[in-house]
């Protein structure tokens, strides 16, 4: 998996995507083990279990509902802000507690109606092993909050609310006094491009590393929360589920093993990884819901041909029961997907995060299914059709447009953001930068694409596509050409029915709109510039950045 890379800074916090920072700082994990081991075990102070790892960690999990109570490490407690423990969403409320040693290993286990939740510890190491098994939906259980004490990590990150008093949007989105906007969501990263997140102070490392995420919903590319910082502390998190901007229903089952790491400043181990973690020490324990790793089979196909080597390409394999995803390698195309249950897969090839196949596999416990080589036809990348013009290139991403980098991590309205109006002119060289990455109804409709064509061009019917990623409020592309011909106001495609644009996330259901012009809409003058202007339709939203709007990946003219 990609990553993204840092190095202390101090006391600077930061989010880790691998280990690739960890440098010579003290690693969690089985590597890590402690000659201290000796103290390692339980014990029972008559509110709490409490499990010394035989490390330098310390933790207590309440007896009465599950939530751990306390979280010591050489010393120091991190548990806690405004009073809250660190559980399952905001608490279980009272559950049966219960724990068991096993050699190495410590088992604590939680059972609140249908629900499982599961901490571990093993002997030697500074790491918290957490599994929570949902059965249904009797019980709301999307997350698993680590709630963090103020002022042990500096406080200034995307998420931050600190420094952003100003609230602008639903009680979650946040300004400062420079601009800059703040908000839980805003986390720049996909899922498939961390492995843990967290902070360090250089001496100290507090991580959540998360799991494989089989059992949670919107694949490899969905952005979640995945911690904040607020005056009274901090939050890490492993969504179990989490609806905004969410593509798919919820999928139901054992989630985890997830891990509280706590280091000495450096990121935790890349043993803790999901796809590199091997439990075998778990097998035993009785886990709700738990499968061996020889229960669980492979993918491999040994290529994939028709791709466009510019664009890194990924599988997914879905059905409603669980997820997976793996990339393919740059050179031929081959990938490897591993640690699947069992099942009839949808199997789908992305460019970039734009599907252009989809088929269907069978995994089977304990084999290998090896796919033969995958034919991506030309007809399914829309890159490859010939067109007089086209503003971006396919990818199902707004990758490229106008502040499309911005709106992983901030609001619309943040100060960073160029204006979101502005006309295009085709031939300028900056069609693209120009383009805004997202339209609204009430911001920036209308929006201008100049353009000429060849006498021969113009005498005939052009097909316009404009892609989008996700909408708001049914949002969708109506357009007009030279002010002479209105096409239909489009049906609206499924999206999510959640905010996404002004929350970090473009990542809904890509669609493709198609416009058939007739040639009487064109300008004869070979010298004028033809006129398109993109409006958005949608009786629904409100006003400004919660009017309807949409996320745009390409817009083109085909020849």
């Amino acid at each position: 998996m990609s990553g993204i890379n840092g190095r202390p800074l101090g006391r600077r916090t930061f989010v880790l995507g691998s280990a690739a920072a960890a440098g010579g700082a003290a690693l969690a994990g089985p590597l890590a083990e402690s000659a201290s081991a000796a103290s390692f075990g339980w014990s029972d102070d008559g509110s709490n279990y409490v499990v010394d790892t035989g490390a330098s960690l310390v933790f207590k999990v309440s007896k009465t509902n599950g939530d751990l109570t306390s979280l010591v490490y050489k010393g120091t407690e991190y548990q806690g802000y405004g009073g809250k423990n660190s559980h399952v969403e905001s608490g279980l409320g009272t559950s049966t507690v219960t724990i068991a040693q096993s050699g190495t290993t410590i088992l604590i286990s939680v059972t609140y109606g249908t629900l499982k939740h599961y901490y571990a510890a093993r002997s030697g190491e500074n790491n918290v092993y957490l599994w929570t098994n949902k059965a249904d939906s009797s019980v709301t259980a999307t997350r698993y909050i680590v709630r963090v004490k103020a002022g042990l990590f500096l406080n200034d990150e995307p998420d931050s609310y600190t420094y952003a008093p100003t609230v602008i949007e639903s009680a979650d989105v946040f300004e400062k006094s420079d601009g800059q906007t703040r908000a839980k969501h805003y986390s720049k990263l996909r899922v498939m491009d961390y492995n843990y997140v967290g902070w360090t102070t250089g001496s100290v490392g507090l991580w959540v590393v998360r799991s494989n995420h089989e059992k949670a919903s919107g694949g490899p590319f969905y952005r979640s929360l995945l911690r904040h910082q607020s005056a009274d502390g901090g939050g890490l998190y492993e969504i179990l589920y989490y609806g905004e901007n969410q593509t798919e229903s919820e999928r139901y089952g054992l989630q985890g093993p997830y891990v509280i790491a706590l280091t000495d400043g450096g990121a935790p181990s890349s043993s803790l990884y999901a796809g590199t973690l091997t439990t075998s020490w778990a097998d035993s324990l009785g886990i709700s819901g738990y499968v061996s790793t020889s229960g669980r089979g492979r993918v491999a196909g040994v290529g994939i041909s028709g791709r466009d080597t510019a664009y890194a390409y990924t599988v997914g394999l879905a059905n409603s029961a669980a997820q997976y995803w793996g990339s393919a390698r740059s050179s031929d195309g081959y990938f490897s997907v591993a640690g699947v249950l069992p099942g009839t897969y949808t199997l789908t090839v992305f460019k970039g995060e734009l599907a252009v196949y989809t088929g269907s596999v069978t995994v089977t416990a304990g084999a290998t299914t090896t796919l033969n080589t995958i034919a991506i036809a030309s007809s399914n990348d829309p890159s490859n059709a010939s067109a007089i013009w086209r503003i971006n290139n396919w990818d199902g991403t707004p990758s490229g447009f106008k502040n499309a980098d911005l709106m992983t991590y901030a609001h619309p309205s943040d100060v960073r953001a160029a204006s979101w109006t502005g006309n295009v002119v085709i031939g300028s060289g900056t069609e693209t930068s120009a383009f805004p990455c997202y339209l609204w109804k009430d911001v920036n409709s209308g929006i201008i694409v100049y353009f000429k064509l060849t006498a021969a061009q113009a005498a005939a019917a052009h097909t316009l596509r404009i892609g989008v990623t996700t909408a708001y409020a049914n949002g969708r592309p109506q357009v007009v050409v030279n002010d002479a011909w209105t096409s239909a106001v489009p049906s609206p495609p499924t999206q999510p029915s959640t905010r996404s644009l002004t929350v970090g996330s473009y990542r809904g259901n890509n669609n493709t709109f198609t416009y058939s012009v007739p040639a009487s809409a064109w300008l004869t003058d070979t010298s004028a510039y033809n006129t398109l202007k993109i409006y958005v339709a949608s009786g629904s939203g409100t006003t400004s950045f919660l009017s309807a709007g949409t996320s745009i990946d390409a817009i083109d003219l085909l020849a």
